[in-house]
C-alpha cells in the first residue's frame, strides 16, 4: 500500500484524465465555476499535505467523472489516518475497487486525445450526478459565452476546453439531467470551435462543430445546431455555402424562446446575402432580424445568445449597409455611436470594427479612418474573438495614405 493511498488515488485520477496539475486545477475550477484551486493545491492533495473539503471533492468527482460517494469514503479514511498518524490503517478502498474507480467512463474518455473526442465518447454513456454539480456546469458554460465579449481567443481557449473536459467527465453520470448537460456541452463545444477558428485552427474548429451538431441531435435541440452552423458559416468556402448553412439555421431557430437566436442567424444571413450581391434578400433578412430582436431577451434565452447584445445587432446592420452602400448607413452609424456612449462596453470593440469597415466600404473615408484608430486602441485594451479578422478587414479598405495605420492593424492581426 502506498504511504499516502488517498493522495495516490487523486494522482491516478488526474493522470487517467490526461492532465497536468495546472490543467487539473483548471478542470476542478471549471466544475465549481470559481477560481479556488491552484496547481499548488493539487500538489498538496496528491502529496498528502492536505485533504480536500467535501465540497471540493464534489468538484473533483465532476472533473474526473467518478462517484462522489467513493471519494468521500476515501477522504474520511484519509482524515482518520491523519488524526491517528497511522498510514497503515486499512480503511482505503481495495485494489479492485480502485481499478473500477479508474476504469469505465474515465478510462474510456481518456483514450480520446482531444476534447471533442472525449465528448463524443461520453455522449454514448449514462449514469448519475447530483443536480447541484449539473447546475454549476451549465451556469459556467453560460458565463464563458459572456466572457467571449471581453477576452481574446488565446486567453479564453484553455478555460473553454477545460470546462468542456469537466462536462465530458460528468456526462456519463448525469442521469435524469442528461439533456440539459448535453446542451451545455454542445454550447461549450461550439464556443471552443469558434475560438479555434479565430486562431486559425480550422480542422480543430470543424471537429468541434461536428460534435456540437451531435449534441443537438442527442438532446433533440435544433437551436444548438443553428449555433454550430452560424459559427461555421464564417469559414464557409463561398458566400453560397454560407447561405446554405444559414438557411438551415433559420429553420432550426423557429419557435418560442428562440427570438435572440433567430435575430442573430437572420442577421448573419443578411451579411452573407449582401456579400453575394443579393441586395433584396439581405435587406429582407436584416428587417426580419431586427423584428425578431424586438421580441428577444438575450439574457434569459439559450446560454449562448448572451453575445447577441444590442451592440452586436448594430454591428450586423452596419456590416450589411456598408456592403450595400445604403444611405441608411449614416443614421445607423450615428445610432451605434450614441448607444456606445463614453464608456466603451465590452462588446463595443466589435461595433467599432464593423463601423469602421462599413464606413470605409460605404465611401465615408475620413470618418472610417477616425473610427479605425479608435478600434485599434480599443482592440488592444479590450480584446475579443474575431478581433484579428476585423483588423484585417479594416486594413484592406484603408487608403494608401494610411499605410502606418494599416501596418499596425495587420501586425495586430498576426
Amino acid at each position: 500500500m502506498p504511504a499516502n493511498p488517498f493522495g495516490e488515488l487523486l494522482r491516478q485520477l488526474r493522470r487517467s484524465a490526461g492532465r497536468s496539475q495546472d490543467e487539473h486545477a483548471q478542470a476542478i475550477n471549471a466544475a465549481s465555476g470559481q477560481q479556488t484551486v491552484t496547481r499548488r493545491e493539487v500538489s498538496r492533495y496528491e502529496n498528502g499535505e492536505n485533504v480536500p473539503t467535501n465540497r471540493t471533492l464534489g468538484h473533483i468527482a465532476v472533473a474526473c467523472g467518478v462517484p462522489l460517494e467513493l471519494l468521500l469514503q476515501e477522504a474520511k479514511a484519509a482524515r482518520r489516518r491523519r488524526r491517528k498518524k497511522d498510514d497503515a490503517e486499512g480503511e482505503a478502498l481495495d485494489d479492485v475497487n480502485r481499478r473500477t474507480m479508474l476504469g469505465g467512463a474515465v478510462a474510456g474518455a481518456a483514450v480520446a486525445a482531444e476534447p471533442w473526442g472525449r465528448l463524443a465518447y461520453a455522449l454514448s454513456k449514462g449514469a448519475r450526478i447530483d443536480l447541484e454539480s449539473v447546475s454549476a456546469l451549465i451556469d459556467h458554460a453560460a458565463r464563458l459565452h459572456v466572457d467571449e465579449l471581453s477576452e481574446s481567443a488565446r486567453t479564453l481557449q484553455n478555460r473553454v476546453e477545460s470546462h468542456l473536459d469537466a462536462i465530458t467527465a460528468a456526462l456519463p453520470r448525469v442521469g435524469a439531467h442528461e439533456r440539459a448537460l448535453t446542451i451545455a456541452a454542445g454550447e461549450t463545444a461550439a464556443l471552443a470551435g469558434w475560438i479555434a477558428w479565430d486562431l486559425g485552427e480550422l480542422d480543430r474548429a470543424a471537429a468541434y462543430y461536428r460534435v456540437t451538431s451531435q449534441c443537438a441531435k442527442e438532446a433533440g435541440h435544433p437551436p444548438l445546431r443553428a449555433l454550430a452552423l452560424g459559427y461555421a458559416s464564417y469559414g464557409a468556402p463561398t458566400p453560397g455555402k454560407a447561405l446554405e448553412m444559414l438557411s438551415q439555421a433559420t429553420q432550426d431557430v423557429r419557435g418560442h424562446g428562440n427570438a435572440t437566436a433567430a435575430a442573430w442567424v437572420l442577421g448573419r444571413y443578411a451579411e452573407e446575402a449582401a456579400q453575394s450581391g443579393d441586395d433584396a434578400g439581405a435587406l429582407r433578412a436584416l428587417e426580419q432580424a431586427r423584428f425578431a430582436y424586438d421580441f428577444a431577451n438575450h439574457t434569459s434565452e439559450q446560454a449562448w445568445v448572451r453575445f447577441v447584445t444590442p451592440y452586436r445587432m448594430d454591428s450586423l446592420a452596419l456590416s450589411v449597409y456598408g456592403e450595400l452602400k445604403r444611405q441608411e448607413l449614416t443614421a445607423t452609424a450615428d445610432s451605434a455611436v450614441e448607444r456606445l456612449g463614453k464608456e466603451l462596453p465590452d462588446s463595443g470593440v466589435v461595433v467599432l470594427g464593423d463601423l469602421s469597415a462599413a464606413l470605409l466600404r460605404g465611401g465615408d473615408v475620413d470618418r472610417g479612418i477616425y473610427v479605425a484608430r479608435q478600434f485599434a486602441a480599443a482592440a488592444e485594451s479590450k480584446p475579443n474573438t474575431m478581433g484579428r479578422q476585423r483588423a484585417q478587414s479594416i486594413a484592406a479598405w484603408l487608403p494608401d495614405t494610411e499605410h502606418d495605420l494599416a501596418s499596425h492593424l495587420m501586425a495586430f492581426a498576426s
